[in-house]
């Protein structure tokens, strides 16, 4: 019996042999075609247009994103041209490429000497009848409106109106988006003082889901589109000083942002503070699984407010700032509520024309009228572990928080900086006390992505993946160090001074799944004591497309 398949393939070879007669054959060496079509042969999705990359006679990518024309010898533009043949990555390609739909009209494989503009067969190019691609100045893209990024990267699937999770409404357009991270903790590693200070660490040993999260992100289609944020998840996901419980059930963002004009917008929910690129970034950014302890001991996760932020001097200035208050969130009234004022300021004093290589600068202040009363306490940057340092609570009149950062990112490379410090008001048997952290992060992806800058925010993305695992490649591979310092011991305050060195190894296999494994050693001086941990955790985390 013949297949469709194997009918399919016979006819693939006859009009690759009739196109062959007519043309003479030429060896560029790497080929790269723009804008080709590829049919969906089942006709239950829109035909897909993307770029292909030859490189030594076998197909190296297929791809809708960009591939810069210097990866090839031989740049051409198919013109929305269809394809016709089979693409296993890692293999010759034979395939052709038509200037019409065969599905509109039959005659079109009848006559491949008129329609048949580019061949390839076994890998080599026996006609070229295309145009030169030529590069153009790229259009500015105006970016995710929003001055905080949604919660998670979104997935590709997100300007895919085929998909099943996004619609594409007359008022109302969206995309639902989950994630779940699955962790295996393993403490190797305390001495006496260590267990003296926090406890046997053995008790923590095993798995856990660290975190689920889903959510909408879209837009209410008015004449300038109003994005809105909707997200639910475990508290375990993501952390602050407010974070009052690790297995808890909250919606951490519900949000609106609205442009006012100018390229300002007006955000209007619980989302997160403008101050602190750390704080700011989606935690599945990072170099690390989990935010620094001074970013959890001194910064809320989330908090309910409102923020107007936007950009100057061609966006390489960003300012950001809020009003928030939380009573509304513990159905208190306002004046049972913390209220705080929370501004950001970053800037780009060196750009370099590619964009590739940068350096950003950013200073951050957080006033809070300290009406509950104020109590830093956190983890040593594993989730599954005990408190190690915590101020208790004590009462003040009011706190102010200074933020200071700094990153240079040059292709691959990133070593960034944050130092964060307290100013507190509190009766004189508190002794005013003071407490400060900072953290010096240095990444490197081994792969060759670039981590790329946002503009709007002034903050840095998840790392980019050019060749997953399913297209042949490798993924995107990332290693990265991490030095932090926290000391919430002042005056007759003693928190403790904790010091963690941080290891870590970030396999993204394809844009919505990642596998990372995170070393650390933990230095804490508290009680009189000084004690050393070590730990290991492994992380699995799969984002929904």
């Amino acid at each position: 019996m013949v297949t469709h398949r194997n009918k399919f393939r016979a006819l693939l070879v006859v009009l690759i042999v009739h196109a062959c007669l007519f043309a003479q054959a030429a060896d560029p060496g790497t080929v790269l075609i723009r804008n080709v079509r590829l049919i969906d042969r089942d006709g239950q999705a829109e035909d897909a247009v993307v770029s292909i990359l030859i490189k030594d006679g076998k197909l190296d990518v297929v791809t809708k994103d960009e591939i810069p024309a210097a990866e090839a010898a031989l740049v051409v533009d198919a013109q929305n041209g269809v394809l016709l043949g089979q693409l296993h990555v890692g293999e010759p390609p034979s395939f052709l490429i038509l200037d019409q739909d065969p599905r509109d009209d039959i005659e079109v494989l009848l006559d491949t000497k008129t329609h048949a503009r580019f061949v390839v067969h076994n890998g080599e190019v026996i006609k070229n009848t295309l145009p030169e691609a030529v590069d153009v100045e790229p259009t500015k893209k105006a970016g995710w409106l929003a001055y905080t990024p949604p919660p998670m990267a979104l997935p590709l699937s997100y300007q895919d109106e085929t998909k099943w999770n996004r619609w594409e409404g007359k008022y109302v357009s969206g995309i639902f988006v989950a994630a779940v991270a699955l962790d295996r903790q393993r403490w190797f590693s305390q001495d006496d003082a260590s267990e003296q200070q926090v406890g046997d660490l053995a008790g923590f040993d095993g798995g856990e889901i660290r975190g689920l999260r889903f959510g909408v992100v879209g837009t209410l289609n008015f004449k300038k589109p109003w994005v809105y944020t909707v997200f639910a998840a475990t508290n375990a996901f993501d952390k602050g000083f407010d974070s009052d419980g690790s297995d808890d059930f909250a919606f951490f963002d519900y949000r609106l942002d609205i442009p006012v004009g100018g390229g300002t917008t007006l955000s209007i929910g619980k989302q997160k503070e403008p101050i602190s690129m750390e704080r700011i970034m989606p935690m599945p950014s990072l170099p690390m699984q989990e935010r620094t302890s001074i970013a959890d001991a001194l910064l809320p996760s989330r908090n309910f407010g409102v923020v107007v932020s936007g950009t100057v001097l061609d966006r390489r200035m960003t300012w950001a700032g809020g009003a928030f208050n939380d009573s509304i969130v513990h159905g208190e009234s306002f004046g049972e509520g913390t209220s705080q004022l929370i501004g950001r300021l970053t800037w780009l004093p060196f750009l370099s024309e590619d964009e590739s290589n940068l350096f950003h600068i950013g200073f951050g202040m957080r006033y809070s009228d300290a009406v509950e009363g104020i109590q830093t306490q956190t983890e040593p940057e594993f989730n599954n572990a005990p408190v190690f340092v915590d101020s208790g609570l004590f009462v003040a009149d009011e706190a102010r928080i200074y933020n200071l950062e700094a990153s240079w990112r040059r292709g691959p490379l990133w070593v960034g900086g944050e130092y964060l410090a307290t100013g507190v008001d509190a009766p004189l048997k508190s002794g005013d006390p003071d407490f400060n952290g900072y953290s010096v992060t240095g990444s490197w992806t081994l792969t060759g992505e670039i981590r790329p800058y946002n503009r709007r925010s002034g903050i840095l993305g998840t790392i980019p993946v050019s060749k997953s695992v399913y297209q042949g490649g490798w993924g995107a591979w990332e290693v990265g160090i991490r030095w932090s310092s926290l000391d919430l011991t002042e005056g007759t305050v003693q928190g403790g001074e904790m010091d963690i060195l941080s290891l870590g190894l970030n396999w993204w296999l394809s844009p919505i799944f990642n596998v990372n494994l995170n070393y650390r050693h933990i230095n804490l001086d508290r009680f009189g004591l000084n004690g050393d941990a070590q730990g290991l955790n492994f992380r699995v985390m799969l984002i929904l497309e």
